[in-house]
C-alpha cells in the first residue's frame, strides 16, 4: 500500500469507513481501468491518480457519510458516466443491488467491463434515456436511494431521477458549491414529482483546494404521477419551472 492509498484509507477511517485489502485492490483496479479506457473514449478529465482517489472515489463515497447504507437494498444511479458515485459505493457496500442508467452505450460497455474486472455482482448497467427507463414497471417507484452527480440543474434533474425512487425513498443530488439558485428554481418540479427537499449536507474534499461539495437530500412522499417523466429530452430542455 502506497502513500495515496494510505491517505485514502485514513481519510475514510475518519468517517468510520474501514477498507479491506480486497476493497483497496478494487479501487486500484478501478483507477487503472478508468485511465486505460479514457484513452479510447471521454470518461473523465481527471486522470492523475491522487486526484481520482480524492475527486472521484472519496467524493462518491461521501454519500455514505450521511446515509445509513446498510438500509439501502436497491440503488439507482442516473447519468452515471464512468460509474460515479454508484461503483465506489457498491465496492464499499456490496450488499446493495445497483442499477446504473446511462444514455451512451460506450459508457455502458465500459461499466459492464469494469464490474466484471472488479468482481461485482448485482450491478445492472442499463443503456437508455432516464425518461424512457423510468416508464418501465421494473424501475418506476422502486429504489431506496437514487443518485445523480453533476448531471443537470435540479429543476430538470428531479424529473429524471425522482420517478425511480420509491415512496419514502431518497434522491441525493450531488452538487458543487453554487446550488442555491437551482434549489430555489426547483420548488415547482419537486411538488409535481412528489418530492420534498429535506436538507443539504456540505463537505470539503480532503487535499483539494476549493473543492466544496453539497449533497441535496430529497424525499419522495407519493408515487410518480402518470404524466411524468415527459418524453426524452423534454425535462432538460423545458424544465418544470414556474
Amino acid at each position: 500500500m502506497d502513500l495515496i492509498q494510505t491517505r485514502f484509507q485514513e481519510q475514510l477511517a475518519m468517517k468510520n469507513i474501514e477498507l479491506s485489502e480486497r476493497q483497496l485492490s478494487q479501487f486500484e483496479i478501478y483507477f487503472h481501468e478508468l485511465v486505460t479506457w479514457n484513452e479510447k473514449m471521454n470518461l473523465t478529465g481527471i486522470t492523475d491518480r491522487e486526484e481520482v482517489y480524492v475527486k472521484h472515489f472519496y467524493d462518491s463515497l461521501s454519500v455514505s457519510f450521511f446515509v445509513t447504507m446498510r438500509d439501502v437494498m436497491q440503488m439507482a444511479d442516473i447519468g452515471s458516466g464512468a460509474g460515479f458515485p454508484s461503483i465506489p459505493l457498491k465496492i464499499m457496500f456490496p450488499h446493495m443491488k445497483v442499477t446504473i442508467v446511462d444514455s451512451l452505450n460506450k459508457r455502458i460497455q465500459f461499466l459492464n467491463h469494469l464490474t466484471a474486472e472488479l468482481g461485482l455482482s448485482d450491478v445492472s448497467c442499463v443503456h437508455g434515456r432516464a425518461e424512457d427507463i423510468a416508464r418501465l414497471a421494473e424501475h418506476r417507484d422502486r429504489y431506496d436511494l437514487v443518485t445523480a452527480r453533476a448531471v443537470a440543474k435540479l429543476a430538470g434533474l428531479n424529473e429524471l431521477c425522482l420517478p425511480f425512487a420509491k415512496v419514502n425513498g431518497t434522491f441525493v443530488a450531488m452538487k458543487g458549491s453554487d446550488f442555491q439558485q437551482e434549489l430555489d428554481d426547483s420548488s415547482y418540479s419537486l411538488n409535481e414529482l412528489r418530492g420534498k427537499y429535506i436538507y443539504t449536507r456540505s463537505l470539503e474534499l480532503p487535499d483539494a483546494e476549493h473543492s466544496s461539495r453539497n449533497l441535496l437530500f430529497i424525499r419522495k412522499f407519493a408515487p410518480t404521477p402518470k404524466l411524468y417523466p415527459r418524453k426524452a429530452g423534454t425535462p432538460l430542455k423545458t424544465p418544470l419551472i414556474k
